[in-house]
């Protein structure tokens, strides 16, 4: 049986590397982009896309999915694959964040999570246990513990406190899985999560207890929930050189094209947001020199293709004038244009700085990527938030 993660290489002057993944349901190269699919599916862009489109694996949410259709309903189906009409890799999420930005609707015990649905107002309890048992039925090819993540700001007594009973959960999610048999016959390998606010002593701390429990994988959890970008690099580095160098990282929720990058230099392999997707629904499309709002009027009569430098199925076959038309017309199609190219765009990204760190070239990669790629570059001009 393969192992479940190989580092390939790790560039000569950078902290990135390439790796694979080996589940059940296919090779995941790494660094990887992951399209967020919280109901599994991924708005606007169906599977036969995301497959020619490149897509090697997709996120799905345990929060959502529990609520609507229901988990048993799921595993009778044979799991979210054979569901969801996907042959490639999944990872759910607990649903963790979920429940953190439900603040005025749950509340946290030693137990587990309490809240109320947000579709009915039903309420429900998340135990580690529990969330184990959802993740077991959806049966995505990697599941995450259940966790707390903690606001920012924070005090130090909340973070330590969030901290602690995160690590106690994920003891739970790990003896739980132990004694359990598989609800499908294929592998499902499981994530702990590094909690600790932005307080360095407390990441440190939460990365040594979560590695004497042992997992698969770990995830950097707790970011980009507030906190100055600068804070958010500083703790990622820090939990990027304290995690183990054979088992991949995932940062989860940070999904900016520039923020992407600068992480991949610091060693994280796994990246999911719904940045590509969202945006591309609100007419916000990415290309090589940076954002651009296709739906102003200066595209009216541009008949270029949103980035003359992607082989994406929307800019091979359309123009940036057509597509503000869609978005002007109000068509669905322009959804699914949109979207699609992003989610193009955010693999091809990751498929390059690969493609730089197996070759030892990734800073100078680095480099020109961010000479290109900037914020306040004209074609941001107009951006919404």
């Amino acid at each position: 049986m393969k192992p479940f993660f190989i580092l390939e290489h790790t560039d000569r002057l950078s902290s990135a590397r390439a790796g694979k993944m080996f589940t059940d349901h296919g090779e995941i190269e790494t660094p990887i982009f992951m399209p967020v699919g919280t109901q599994a599916t991924v708005k606007a862009v169906p599977p036969r896309d995301l497959l020619e489109t490149g897509v090697q694996i997709f996120l799905a949410n345990t929060y959502h999915l529990y609520l609507r259709p229901g988990d048993e309903l799921v595993r009778q189906a044979g799991g979210l694959h054979k569901f969801s009409s996907w042959p490639r890799p999944i990872l759910t999420d607990s649903g963790g964040y979920q429940v953190f930005s439900l603040a005025a609707l749950r509340k946290i015990t030693e137990q587990g999570v309490q809240f109320q649905s947000h579709l009915d107002g039903s309420y429900h309890l998340f135990t580690p246990q529990k969330v184990m048992a959802i993740e077991q039925n959806l049966g995505a090819d990697i599941i995450m513990v259940l966790d707390e993540c903690a606001p920012y700001p924070c005090s130090f007594e909340y973070a330590e406190n969030s901290s602690q009973i995160t690590l106690r959960w994920a003891k739970q999610c790990k003896e739980y899985l132990q004694l359990q048999p598989p609800v499908h016959d294929y592998r499902q390998f499981v994530f702990g999560i590094v909690q600790g606010s932005t307080y360095r002593e407390l990441r440190r701390w939460c990365i040594s207890e979560l590695t004497q429990i042992g997992f698969d994988g770990y995830a950097i959890g707790g970011l980009a929930v507030g906190e100055p970008k600068l804070q958010r690099e500083e703790i990622t580095q820090l939990c990027t050189v304290l995690l183990p160098v054979d088992q991949p990282r995932y940062l989860m929720g940070v999904g900016k094209p520039a923020d992407i990058v600068v992480a991949i230099a610091a060693g994280v392999d796994m990246f999911d947001c719904v940045i590509p997707t969202r945006n591309g629904r609100n007419g916000t499309v990415f290309t090589w020199e940076g954002r651009m709002i296709i739906k102003n009027a200066s595209f009216k009569d541009d008949f270029r293709p949103i980035d003359e430098n992607c082989a994406c199925y929307t800019c091979r076959n359309f123009s940036r004038a057509y597509l503000r038309h869609l978005f002007q017309a109000e068509e669905i199609l322009a959804f699914h244009l949109a979207s699609l190219h992003n989610t193009y765009f955010y693999l091809e990204l990751v498929k390059q700085a690969r493609q730089a760190i197996l070759q030892d070239c990734f800073s100078n990669w680095q480099q020109q990527f961010h000479l290109r790629y900037r914020d306040n570059n004209q074609t941001n001009q107009g951006e919404e938030s």
